[in-house]
């Protein structure tokens, strides 16, 4: 076999771990999503809305000024909200991954 051809088969290519972390695309379950409200006419009536300060990347906010949307796909699975919900009012499950 030709020197040449011995060294083309030996080279491989160069993967940079950075590069295939970066390429990787990570989705919450749309089918069953693990954060719900459970009854938004509670979070209406709810005058501070304390949810919306105290989840740390922000996933609750106002809309219509009285309702409050969760924007699922910002939640890093922290549980903070269904600890300090005084009303109860946020269902949380673990997810599935």
């Amino acid at each position: 076999m030709d020197k040449n051809k011995q060294a083309q088969k030996r080279e491989i290519p160069t993967v940079f771990v950075d590069d295939m972390l970066m390429s990787l695309k990570y989705f919450t379950d749309e089918h069953e999503l693990h954060l719900a409200i459970i009854d938004p006419e509670v979070c209406i009536a709810c005058k501070d809305q304390p949810c919306i300060t105290f989840c740390p990347v922000g996933a609750y906010r106002p809309q219509d000024g009285r309702t409050v949307q969760i924007a699922v796909q910002s939640c890093v699975e922290c549980g903070t909200c269904r600890v300090l919900c005084p009303y109860l009012n946020i269902s949380w499950k673990n997810p599935r991954g």
